[in-house]
């Protein structure tokens, strides 16, 4: 492939870790390579003065990006999955997902480090009515039910930035996705993971996605090598749920499938904004002998998880 190509992505230091094991990983499998790496400001990085559900419509941190790879700006873009919608642009696929890291949310609380104890211990520590920072509904609904005693800010910003104002103590703990503390080195900074059953991860959490145009086939030839298929069943069954509840980017909505051998667990769950009550659901399949039928297998599994929490009662709200 003897043309540079061009990888967009994010300029935060997270963005870049992320894409620099893309580059890595390509060019581990590919020496001769030449790769470019292009930062890209999306909306999610120029307006930080909003709350996250107050900006309106998807993708807010991948649709830059995006319209620089259809005009041919960049050749494929390095992203975290969460942040996408569940359907992509026409012209552009997925052309892998890969390296998941732990997707559980973590607390961070102030002056705790080398924490990762159990989540008991950890949450009993805190302060009466603790100031919790995060600016995902999903997280404050989840989390206001299992603790009505905690106050909740507003968090925006970049990890380091997010970690700055804990330290300076606007807040006596913050929540976030426990990858982005892992793919920076921070897992000291890990006071506790929070379980599926207390706080239900957005969907693709952990999960780097490489998106592509669908007519560059030299492009998608190279990144589907680095794609996972297990990973792929994951958040197949993830994004089918939330894509069925009609759950956008700002709905407290989460999904976290498990895959083990050829068992794939899900769980979902769906929140009333302010806590008062949360839907949860586990359902289980076994997978079919045949690998080319799990795709959807796993998709049928989510679409029947998201019924099941409709069927509680389970409202969507954005």
């Amino acid at each position: 492939m003897p043309r540079t190509l061009r990888v967009g992505t994010r300029g935060s230091q997270l963005a870049l870790a992320q894409t620099e094991w893309v580059v890595k990983a390509l060019q581990a499998k590919h020496p001769d390579i030449k790769l470019e790496t292009v930062v890209i400001r999306t909306k999610g990085d120029v307006v930080v003065d909003r709350p996250l559900r107050e900006m309106s419509g998807k993708g807010f941190f991948v649709r830059e990006i995006e319209m620089k790879m259809l005009e041919g700006t960049v050749d494929f873009a390095v992203h975290s999955l969460k942040d996408m919608p569940t359907e992509l642009p026409k012209g552009l696929t997925m052309a892998a997902l890969c390296n998941r890291v732990d997707p559980r949310d973590a607390l961070v609380v102030r002056g705790m480090t080398g924490g990762g104890q159990d989540w008991r211990i950890v949450t009993a520590q805190l302060p009466p009515n603790p100031r919790i920072g995060t600016s995902s509904l999903r997280r404050q609904a989840q989390l206001k039910n299992a603790f009505p005693h905690w106050r909740f800010c507003e968090l925006r910003g970049n990890v380091d930035t997010r970690l700055r104002k804990l330290d300076k103590g606007q807040y006596d703990a913050i929540v976030v996705a426990a990858a982005g503390l892992l793919r920076l080195g921070l897992q000291n900074r890990i006071a506790c993971l929070l379980p599926v059953e207390v706080c239900c991860p957005e969907a693709g959490q952990g999960v780097l996605a490489v998106e592509a145009r669908e007519d560059d086939g030299e492009v998608l030839a190279l990144l589907t090598e680095l794609d996972e298929f297990s990973m792929r069943v994951e958040v197949t069954a993830e994004r089918a749920a939330t894509r069925e509840m009609g759950a956008g980017c700002h709905a407290a909505v989460g999904a976290l499938a498990r895959l083990q051998g050829r068992t794939l667990t899900l769980w979902v769950a769906a929140a009333q904004p302010d806590g008062s009550q949360v839907w949860r659901h586990q359902s289980q399949t076994t997978l079919p002998d045949d690998p080319d039928d799990w795709l959807e297998e796993a998709k049928t599994l989510g679409i029947n998880a998201a019924r099941e929490l409709l069927r509680q009662g389970a409202v969507i709200m954005r």
